[in-house]
């Protein structure tokens, strides 16, 4: 072990604060080239951000280059990309999965037809299809609900929490044309996403292929998103069926009681009034009873207090 002098850490420290200035800075000049359309310079800076800085992957700088790649409809580039970063030794991410699905259901999901195949059967390849997308759905169940439009995509968060419904909102705003190029993935997505949740029925306290799914992230995403936004939740806690029935009969009730008293004020008055003279008359009784049971004076201290 060799000690380092004390301006040799400090020199160490503004190195260290230089080459992050400079990564992220070319990282997000990369990331405007993209939003402007210019794909090959955005691809040439990321490829060589993460040639010169290959220990910097915790900036994600790979998932930028496979938001390109797949813009410009380069599959075998992003195919390669995932045989190196989706490893099971790394950090796995929306885009990571997400990506690797839409490449397995590319080949399969043109020529699909819902009755077709539940005649004849799954192929191999769209069984390795399947699995890729239940992968994906376990890993973040938030996402296909954005690329269904089953709910609105909005502007993602500066920050993000892996497998939270921030993390979906920014897979989808970056990522939901590459799936729409793609003929017929929405469509397989749609049939087969669902039944990820059959595979892993008690998500908080065990997964298929990852770890449990985290509790607390609704309250993180609140954190993160904005409030106008619909936070996303899995897995939503179900009511007993009993109470959403009665709830339901109740509400409809009351809806029909607010529109007779509007269209007839003065019948509903009147059966509002026979009403609850029907059921003060055992109150009546019970009272006239005691009177007659109880001695005047304790009558008196009661009707008093």
């Amino acid at each position: 072990f060799v000690s380092v002098l004390p301006h040799d850490a400090k020199a160490n420290s503004l190195h260290r604060r230089d080459i992050n200035i400079c990564v992220y800075s070319r990282r997000r000049v990369a990331m405007c080239l993209r939003k402007m359309g210019k794909l090959k310079e955005c691809i040439k800076i990321t490829r060589e951000l993460i040639k010169e800085f290959p220990l910097m992957s915790v900036l994600h700088i790979h998932e930028n280059l496979i938001e390109a790649l797949l813009a410009q409809k380069a599959y075998n580039d992003v195919q390669q990309l995932l045989t190196r970063y989706d490893d099971l030794t790394l950090p796995k991410s929306a885009v990571i999965c997400y990506s690797a699905a839409l490449l397995k259901i590319r080949p399969v999901c043109e020529k699909f037809f819902a009755d077709v195949t539940a005649k004849k059967g799954l192929t191999t390849a769209q069984f390795i299809a399947i699995e890729a997308l239940q992968r994906a759905v376990e890993f973040n169940p938030h996402v296909p609900q954005y690329l269904l439009e089953e709910k609105p995509i909005i502007l993602p968060p500066e920050h993000l929490l892996k497998r939270g419904d921030s993390e979906a909102v920014a897979y989808a705003f970056n990522h939901a044309a590459h799936w729409k190029e793609v003929p017929g993935s929405i469509k397989f997505l749609e049939c087969f996403w669902k039944d990820t949740f059959k595979l892993i029925p008690f998500p908080l306290e065990k997964g298929k292929l990852f770890h449990p799914y985290t509790s607390g992230t609704e309250e993180t995403d609140r954190e993160l998103l904005p409030l106008f936004h619909d936070v996303s939740v899995y897995p939503k806690k179900e009511l007993p069926f009993f109470l959403v029935f009665y709830s339901r009969v109740v509400s409809v009730l009351l809806f029909s009681l607010a529109l007779l008293t509007h269209f007839y004020p003065i019948f509903m008055g009147e059966l509002a009034r026979i009403a609850l003279e029907y059921f003060a008359t055992p109150f009546a009784v019970i009272a006239e009873h005691l009177q007659a049971l109880l001695p005047q004076q304790i009558w008196n201290l009661l009707t008093r207090a």
